[in-house]
């Protein structure tokens, strides 16, 4: 009977060890569970989030603005003896705001002007592909710039070029 009793004690005392165990492992698994989702939150849905605020609270972007330059019909360098080549070029400048349309549009001559002298410097083989084409529109940028300052051209765009 001793043995009984003594068995009996045992039982009861591993009887509530599994109990606070699983009591344990739960709190374990929960505290694990609470850690892995703020770490998710920090390093990924945070920044997301303030994101979201930033571009909502941003106004959307205006339009850019545009002058129209007067057309230019130029001739071009050549050797002595070769026909004389034509250029004729459409050119708009893109500007950021509308109030710099009415700022830039008193140095349109001076502009036209740079453009000219420019532009009849050049050779037939500068013109030569789209590499060509985009360092004049580069060089016509950096120009204007130079013209209109303070203000400021975002771009020369051609609408029309034509070598004749």
């Amino acid at each position: 009977m001793a043995d009984n009793e003594a068995e009996g004690a045992a039982e009861a005392a591993e009887a509530p060890a599994p109990k606070g165990k699983l009591k344990l492992m739960i709190a374990v698994v929960a505290v694990l569970a609470t850690v892995v989702g703020g770490a998710t939150w920090f390093f990924f849905l945070r920044h997301h989030d303030a994101e979201q605020h930033a571009e909502a609270a941003a106004p959307p972007p205006k339009p850019p603005s545009y002058v129209e330059v007067p057309d230019m019909l130029v001739n071009l360098i050549g050797l002595p003896g070769e026909r004389v080549q034509y250029l004729k070029v459409k050119i708009v400048l893109e500007v950021k705001e509308e109030k710099q349309v009415e700022a830039i549009k008193p140095s349109l001559p001076r502009v036209t002007d740079i453009f000219q002298t420019y532009l009849r410097e050049l050779r037939p083989s500068d013109l030569s592909g789209s590499a060509g084409l985009f360092r004049l529109k580069e060089d016509l940028t950096r120009r204007v710039n130079a013209a209109v300052a303070p203000n400021q051209v975002s771009a020369v765009l051609f609408k029309e070029v034509v070598i004749q």
